[in-house]
C-alpha cells in the first residue's frame, strides 16, 4: 500500500530539469548536474540501449512549528535524459555525487579516441 501512496505523491510532485554542463575532453565527456538536496540513495541513473536516464528526489528537513514565508527548495523530482552515441564506452560510465553536484564521466570508446598514425619508411 505504501508504494501506491508514493507513486501518487510522485505524480503530483513538480519535476525539474537540473542545470547541466557537458564538457568534452580527449578522454571522454563530463556531465555536471546541479541537484541540491539529493543524496546517493535518492538518485537513480539508468542506461538502456542508447538512453541515459537520470532521476532524483531531494530531501530537505521539515521545520516544525514554522511558517514558510518563501520557498524555492522543496519536494520535487529532478529528471534528465540523454541519448548516448556509439562514441561512448557504455561499460565504463562512472558517476559521483558531491556537494549537490552529480558528475557523470562517459569515457570515449577506444575506436573513437584520436591517435597518431605512424609513418613507415618504404
Amino acid at each position: 500500500m505504501t508504494s501506491e501512496v508514493q507513486k501518487r505523491e510522485a505524480q503530483n510532485m513538480p519535476r525539474f530539469s537540473p542545470s547541466t554542463d557537458i564538457i568534452e575532453k580527449e578522454d571522454g565527456f563530463h556531465i555536471y548536474m546541479d541537484m541540491p538536496g539529493v543524496t546517493r540513495e535518492k538518485l537513480s541513473i539508468d542506461l538502456q540501449d542508447s538512453d541515459l536516464e537520470i532521476s532524483a528526489r531531494p530531501e530537505f528537513p521539515k521545520i516544525e512549528n514554522a511558517s514558510n514565508i518563501h520557498m524555492e527548495f522543496g519536494d520535487c523530482e529532478y529528471q534528465r535524459s540523454f541519448t548516448i552515441s556509439d562514441v561512448v564506452d557504455r561499460n565504463n560510465i562512472k558517476a559521483t555525487m558531491k556537494n549537490g553536484v552529480l558528475e557523470l564521466y562517459l569515457p570515449k570508446a577506444e575506436k573513437a579516441k584520436p591517435r597518431k598514425i605512424q609513418i613507415e619508411s618504404g
